[in-house]
């Protein structure tokens, strides 16, 4: 029984993993991303499960290659040391991109495949609409990517669909409630709403919920006075409050401004609303933020939908919705285990947008990974947009909700990006690259290394060591390269590495990933930029000033008036969300390189109370792409013989 014991005990324990990573026959030119992910056959997610250490009763499958994971192992495993936390971040990139997922996939290829570390990728689940609509997939790409990619892009397991269902449930709870209330007595909304049910009548929790904070301390729905049932009763939404809306995952600019209640049945109660894409709900980026079940109810009750005629705060908890909507997310709060083209774990969890949210992915996968990589293993997950925004997001919010201390900063660089901030022309997507672009340049190269040593100063701002990965493309020359090395290392970098994962796979990325696990030894003194004491219009000066480098910031009237709502509402001690653009420091899409001396203007403010942050509006932020002239749907198609799906990326 002694012995049984011990090998139980034994079992629970971090390991260095028996991973049998998957062989890679790299091919120039490098085939297209789903050609290569067709010519891997991945591993049985079950099989990858049990080498990383999951019990069997940890795992929910769907189909042969993804599966969820359960919370329950953050309980088995609570005493276990993590593993090292690492940050993929960038530069201020082009339009097209600067391969932040393919570094962070070629990491971790690098560090389990070829070193025989353990380590994990954590990934956002990508949305339709960019799949549909211009970028196309999200799961690295070359021969560092996630497989199968086109499950990867497609549907997953299912995430994005029960967000979308719950955001629109509490939608049309909100329209519903007003209809409502405009058209019965107190009477009859009582008797509605706490109805006689086989002969018995009573409060159910959430409504018992409700009449505490209300500050009526009783259980007997016959016991209340009739301003009582009003003030229980009536919720006096302020329609033209309402910051809750619809989502759908296209993108689909015809529902940016809609009018709703036009039918004879919603007895003239007509506004204008609108759709968002499903992951600008703030119920997306609650999922990214969330620590547990319990953790996520309770933020999800705490969504702010609108104002009540007196200017106080209405959430979904005031609806009654809060408990369904937990529903709803119970299977979606799991992050799904895949892997990469050779076989290392990757957990694909939340997807929230990158300007209106964090843009990051889920505290959950992250500390499920840490437990599972064990003291000397790796974490690695990624920031989106450059580092003055997915970075900065990432510490002062994602960090703060987790508790978790990043070990080490991965700053992307490429040559193309540099020479745009140098002076290049201009870099559109879908258009061929101009001559500068293709042909050695180095004073546009040096000319633009400003961008990359403004990228190192505002790691340094929070304490944390940083790598340069320079994303090598095969027109970039050898001098280039050294260049751009030897500057960033001059500027701070712990060291900066040329990496050749993209048509290489993880050999490509073994320097890289040797770079990091010293790095990772360094003296960390993390810290944040801002005490969350001060006033909301003082951290996003420090934000613009410190970060973006401008002089000053501009609130409209309208961001003022909301600044002082959120303060009066006891919202004030909340982290600062940026909306910005992401193709330049300062808020001008057009000034590259380090724009100084600008006056930030902040046209709007708003808050996720839920997620647990305020996000200021930076100039106007669509938050429902449009889909362009020739979609990428144009180039998707199936087989259907073989049911194999054509042309995604």
């Amino acid at each position: 029984m002694v012995k049984n014991m011990e090998r139980w005990i034994q079992s629970q324990q971090c390991r260095k993993w028996d991973l049998h990573s998957l062989k890679l026959q790299p091919l120039s030119p490098v085939p297209s991303d789903i050609e290569i992910s067709r010519a891997q056959s991945p591993k049985a997610v079950d099989v990858l499960a049990k080498e990383i250490g999951l019990l069997t009763d940890e795992i929910e499958i769907y189909g042969q290659t993804k599966a969820k994971v359960r919370l329950s192992l953050l309980e088995r495993l609570k005493d276990q040391p993590d593993g090292k936390y690492v940050l993929v971040a960038g530069i201020t990139p082009t339009p097209l991109g600067e391969g932040k997922s393919t570094v962070t996939v070629g990491l971790v290829q690098a560090l389990t495949a070829h070193l025989n570390i353990n380590s994990f990728a954590c990934l956002r689940q990508p949305s339709q609409g960019p799949t549909f609509g211009v970028k196309g997939g999200a799961a690295g790409g070359g021969y560092a990517q996630v497989i199968p990619m086109e499950e990867f892009n497609l549907h997953l397991t299912g995430d994005i669909h029960a967000i979308t269902a719950a955001n629109n449930l509490l939608a049309a709870a909100i329209d519903a409630r007003i209809l409502h209330e405009n058209t019965q007595s107190d009477k009859s909304l009582y008797n509605r709403l706490v109805p006689v049910v086989n002969g018995v009548r009573g409060f159910s929790a959430i409504q018992l919920a409700r009449l505490r904070r209300l500050g009526i301390n009783k259980t007997d729905p016959e016991t209340l006075t009739e301003e009582e049932i009003s003030k229980f009763v009536r919720l006096d939404i302020d329609p033209s409050t309402i910051t809750w809306q619809r989502v759908v995952d296209t993108n689909d600019r015809f529902l940016r401004k809609i009018t709703v209640g036009q039918a004879n049945t919603e007895k003239g109660f007509v506004r204008q609303a609108q759709f968002d894409i499903a992951v600008a709900s703030e119920i997306m980026a609650i999922l990214a933020l969330t620590t547990s079940l319990q953790d996520m109810k309770e933020r999800l009750g705490r969504m702010v939908v609108a104002n009540d005629k007196k200017g106080q705060p209405v959430t979904a908890e005031d609806l009654g919705v809060t408990g369904a909507l937990a529903v709803l997310m119970k299977d979606a709060i799991k992050p799904t285990l895949m892997q990469t083209l050779e076989g290392t774990p990757v957990f694909v969890h939340a997807g929230p947008f990158a300007n209106i949210a964090h843009g990051n992915s889920s505290v959950l996968a992250d500390k499920i990974a840490l437990k599972l990589v064990g003291e000397k293993g790796f974490v690695v997950t990624e920031a989106g947009f450059g580092a003055d925004i997915g970075m900065e997001k990432f510490f002062n919010i994602k960090c703060r909700a987790s508790g978790l201390v990043p070990s080490v900063v991965v700053l992307v660089a490429t040559v193309r990006a540099l020479k745009m901030h140098g002076g290049g022309p201009n870099v559109t997507a879908g258009a061929p690259l101009k001559k500068e672009y293709t042909e050695e340049n180095l004073q546009l190269v040096a000319d633009g290394c400003c961008n990359l040593q403004k990228q190192i100063q505002i790691t340094q701002l929070f304490g944390v060591p940083v790598v340069v990965a320079l994303n090598v493309f095969k027109t970039d020359s050898p001098a280039e390269v050294d260049l751009v090395c030897k500057i960033a290392k001059e500027s701070g970098a712990f060291d900066a590495v040329p990496c050749n994962h993209w048509s290489a796979g993880g050999k490509g990325a073994v320097k890289l990933a040797q770079a990091v696990e010293k790095a990772a030894n360094q003296k960390n003194s993390f810290k944040y930029l801002y005490s969350l004491e001060l006033p909301i219009a003082e951290k996003i000066r420090i934000i613009a000033q410190k970060v973006y480098g401008a002089q000053d910031i501009e609130l409209s009237p309208a961001a003022q008036s909301q600044v002082d709502r959120y303060t009066r509402q006891g919202f004030g001690n909340l982290p600062i969300c940026m909306a910005k653009t992401h193709l330049s420091l300062s808020h001008q899409p057009e000034r590259k390189g380090v724009p100084t001396g600008f006056i930030l203007p902040i046209s709007d403010v708003r808050a996720s109370i839920g997620a647990g942050f305020i996000y200021p509006l930076v100039g106007t932020m669509s938050t429902m792409p449009g889909l362009p002239t020739r979609p990428c749907f144009y180039d998707i198609d199936l087989d259907p013989i073989t049911e194999q799906v054509k042309g995604l990326f």
